[in-house]
């Protein structure tokens, strides 16, 4: 049996475990469909859908359904920073539904409101943990899979590497995901044959054709190695893996004394982060519309290190396939 075929494959409905993972300000309707189209599945952001590409909820599922009959997925960051962002990730879940996802993606928080009310309709939901303590919970409240998010990933990099992860995890029973380090077919073959049932890729997706972001952001993917990825609290509060950049070296990667204090707080520490949520919203959608340069927080995981060049979702797809052919 092909180790394309796997768990992961065939509770989706789809061809290859190739995961597009949701990006802020990264994941524009035309890359997650390109991702699906291709055999793989596109993640949706929703606050990049709506603040960053300019569409209304509903609107932008239709146009990645226009795009692509097959599945996509959506991502819903659970963590209850305020009534009104949860009522508004309630409706997200409701719409997305409606235009017939049925994979959902949670993070930062308890997803068993998602669990319960897509079972309604038979969807799938996958969670995102960077340890066992996380993953016990996850499987406590339903999930039907996990993200292991390693030490190489971008944006909100675990602690622990892809094969520690494995063992601590795969006792649980419920397909892996492997979030972090995915760069190029060696990779991916690599993570398969671990045991895990897919593999998630943010930053090679980045560095694609369909992803609307600017060459500036692209082109320094390509041209970075593992060693220029950074880890920088002074995004969200929480340590993020971005490109270094004289901008980035300029301003340092620490938060202050004060700030650091407060989020250690169990009463502010919700505060905290819905204020550095709000001001990276601000800063990333600056990114997307104004287009890169050294002032600016590239995210990024350490699989820049074998990402040589841009080239479209479907090319990638085509080539991680064929090195699983023929090292499967």
């Amino acid at each position: 049996m092909s180790i394309l075929k796997t768990p992961f494959t065939q509770q989706l409905g789809i061809e290859y475990p190739i995961i597009c993972g949701a990006m802020y300000p990264c994941s524009n309707p035309e890359l997650v469909a390109a991702v699906s189209e291709a055999g793989g599945i596109g993640i949706v952001q929703p606050l990049s859908m709506v603040y960053v590409h300019g569409y209304d909820m509903r609107a932008g599922l239709k146009k990645i359904k226009a795009l692509t009959k097959k599945p996509f997925g959506m991502n819903i960051i659970v963590e209850k920073s305020s009534t009104h962002y949860e009522n508004r990730m309630r409706v997200a879940v409701e719409i997305a539904m409606d235009e017939g996802c049925r994979f959902f993606v949670t993070s930062l928080g308890n997803p068993k409101w998602v669990t319960d009310h897509v079972r309604q309709v038979q969807g799938v939901v996958y969670h995102d943990v960077t340890s066992k303590h996380w993953a016990e919970k996850a499987v406590d409240y339903g999930v039907d899979g996990l993200i292991c998010v390693n030490n190489r990933a971008g944006g909100q990099a675990g602690i622990h590497s892809a094969e520690e992860l494995y063992e601590a995890l795969y006792g649980l029973g419920l397909p892996l995901v492997c979030a972090g380090g995915i760069g190029d077919e060696n990779d991916f073959v690599k993570a398969l044959k671990m045991g895990y049932a897919a593999v998630q890729m943010g930053t090679r997706f980045i560095a694609a054709s369909e992803c609307l972001e600017k060459a500036d952001y692209k082109n320094a993917i390509v041209k970075a190695t593992e060693q220029d990825i950074v880890l920088t609290e002074r995004v969200t509060g929480i340590p993020l893996s971005v490109i270094r950049t004289p901008y980035v070296e300029k301003v340092g990667t620490k938060i202050g004394p004060i700030s650091r204090f407060f989020f250690k707080q169990p009463l502010t520490k919700r505060w905290m982060r819905m204020i550095y949520g709000m001001l990276a919203v601000q800063k990333f959608k600056k990114i997307s519309l104004e287009g890169g340069s050294s002032k600016d927080y590239w995210q990024a995981g350490k699989s820049v290190d074998t990402i040589l060049n841009i080239e479209s979702a479907g090319d990638i797809i085509k080539r991680f396939v064929a090195a699983a052919n023929n090292k499967g």
